[in-house]
């Protein structure tokens, strides 16, 4: 959004410039904190070094164009609320800087899921619905986790896999809808149609 204002409104930011407000205001809000920074580099990755963009540092790993992030979302958890929780937030940085470090060292698709779901089951945000999936995925051969922040489960899986695990996601939870999409190396940009 902060790129679309700064071209709407003729601010004459540069695309960094105009990412950092947004970190800012992700952080400010406790919307965040490193969404914009990661949105901003793309691809496929982990933050490296804290900060907004033009200060933090990602790392991102090769994963090569067959890959496919499959996603059932049920709902929202608030960030604002899970950021504002003190315990949360001390089981987030127990695991948190750890697991980049394994990532950073060892970057593959599976340790990356593997950490994910770790970090998801560490934190203890995951839902009943949620759990309910992941058992069905996990009998069924599918690393899943849950995103940070959301009720969402996910898994990155080779294109020929995302029909078959899409299937899956929506046989276990009827009603809710289920996303494939590639993933986006270039970042959060412009689009002139």
């Amino acid at each position: 959004m902060a790129l679309a204002l700064n071209e709407a409104l003729g601010l004459g930011l540069s695309r960094v410039e105009a990412a950092r407000e947004a970190h800012v205001a992700e952080i400010e809000c406790k919307t965040g904190l490193g969404t914009v920074l990661a949105g901003l580099s793309g691809g496929f990755g982990v933050i490296a070094k804290a900060g907004g963009p033009g200060i933090g540092e990602t790392s991102k790993f090769e994963h090569g164009t067959d890959f496919k992030a499959v996603c059932l979302h049920f709902g929202p958890i608030s960030t604002k609320e899970a950021l504002s929780n003190p315990e949360l937030r001390r089981r987030i940085n127990e695991l948190g800087g750890r697991y980049v470090d394994e990532l950073r060292k060892e970057a593959s698709v599976e340790l990356f899921l593997r950490l994910s779901r770790s970090f998801a089951e560490h934190v203890g945000l995951i839902t009943p619905r949620i759990r309910g999936v992941l058992e069905k995925t996990d009998k069924s051969g599918f690393m899943c986790s849950m995103a940070m922040f959301g009720e969402t489960v996910f898994s990155l899986v080779e294109e020929e896999e995302s029909q078959k695990l899409a299937s899956l996601l929506r046989e276990a939870a009827p009603g809710y809808e289920v996303f494939i999409d590639s993933i986006d190396d270039e970042g959060a940009r412009l689009l002139h149609i």
